[in-house]
């Protein structure tokens, strides 16, 4: 009888690790893959979406283009998942596993700060960097904040390269001179596992003179006074606020038992639950590594190897060590990378790379590999 696994969630992930058992075992498994969406956008095109390097319907890639052998997708929405049993019901019936993974992300909620969405952007989704497309190139003077609303979130170079990016973009239309920008996030430093790639983001911020407002988050907006109000009980005054929005574990998540804390509790070495058989990676849990991408990815290629020596009576693999590579958009079509480990040694490191034209172009190839790979067809993130 062929092993059933269960991935609820096709972000990088559930994509990483259906691709992995698919190449192991072809048509000798059985993956079923579980998302709510029709289509996958890397986190990095929402910013090209956002400043009109390209459109949306460029940053989609429909998951009806998947084809691995063994693995069949199925668009639905997760109504509750039993990790006893290694169930989950949906909407479009309930799925029973050998093995489950979940890989469900972090779920965003605008509403949860004060006066966000009545007077103010997020640009952590599609729809939102979408919206701000036809926002930002009316945006001609005033303050523009970036501000981070919760501790936890996704990408954390992400309100640094939009600041950059937005200098670029008020630059080219000659109003920067009439503008001011302002970073506010929760750190005391934009990247803390990474001294020297703080001090170049740091460094080029002074270079365009935005200011970086360190461990303060945004509570609340007042749209009718255009002010942000910190939680220090400061306000700045705004003309546009991009803002990073509170992130959650999502609700079905919350529901099942799964949670120890904000999220799913996982063995740091494993990504396993305390449920046998029940794997949690990506944004979803609590490993404590950043919630991006390529930490997802990272973390189920642990797992799908795990899975495959279970099956197959090889040796384990060796533990997770949270490690992965950011790519950092310095602007001026200038891209930084910083390397970092979370799980390895006593203390997160981090190694920077100075931006140059072969990261650049490292970057593009990181995003059309992975299309190539999970996707089978060819795809550039340039324009």
């Amino acid at each position: 009888m062929r092993t059933r696994v269960l991935v609820l969630g096709a972000g990088f992930g559930g994509l990483e690790l259906s691709t992995m058992l698919s190449e192991a075992f072809g048509d000798a498994i059985d993956v079923v893959l579980v998302d709510k969406g029709e289509s996958f956008v890397f986190g990095f095109s929402k910013l090209d979406v956002m400043f009109g390097r390209h459109s949306a319907a460029h940053a989609h890639h429909a998951y009806r283009d998947l084809v691995h052998p063994g693995v069949r997708f199925v668009r639905t929405h997760v109504r509750a998942i039993d990790p006893s049993a290694k169930r989950a019901i949906t909407d479009h019936g309930t799925f029973e596993s050998d093995i489950l993974v979940v890989a469900l992300g972090a779920d965003l909620d605008p509403s949860a700060t004060p006066g966000l969405v009545e007077g103010g952007h997020e640009f952590y989704t599609v729809a939102g960097a979408e919206a701000l497309r036809h926002v930002v190139p009316s945006f001609e003077r005033g303050a523009a904040i970036v501000g981070v609303t919760g501790r936890t979130f996704k990408c954390p170079p992400a309100p640094s390269e939009t600041a950059l990016l937005l200098h670029d973009h008020l630059v080219a239309r000659g109003v920067r001179g009439a503008t001011e920008i302002s970073v506010v996030m929760p750190f005391g430093r934009p990247i803390p596992p990474s001294p020297e790639t703080s001090d170049a983001i740091l460094e080029a911020f002074a270079e365009r003179g935005i200011r970086f407002i360190p461990d303060r988050l945004v509570v609340s907006l007042d749209p009718a006074r255009r002010v942000a109000v910190l939680d220090d009980g400061s306000e700045l005054p705004y003309g546009l606020f991009l803002g990073v929005p509170h992130h959650h574990a999502p609700a079905v998540v919350a529901d099942s038992g799964l949670l120890e804390g904000a999220w799913i509790g996982v063995d740091k070495q494993t990504l396993a639950t305390r449920f046998p058989g029940v794997y949690a990676v990506g944004d979803v849990n609590g490993v404590g590594t950043p919630k991006a991408g390529v930490f997802a990815e990272g973390a189920a290629q642990r797992v799908a190897h795990a899975i495959i020596a279970q099956i197959t009576g090889g040796q384990e693999p060796a533990p997770y060590n949270g490690a992965g590579s950011c790519y950092v958009e310095f602007g001026g079509h200038r891209v930084g990378r910083v390397d970092v480990q979370f799980l390895a040694g006593p203390r997160p490191t981090g190694r920077y790379q100075a931006p140059s034209e072969a990261l650049v172009a490292e970057k593009l190839e990181f995003g059309a590999s992975r299309i190539r790979r999970w996707f089978g067809r060819n795809w550039s993130p340039a324009p």
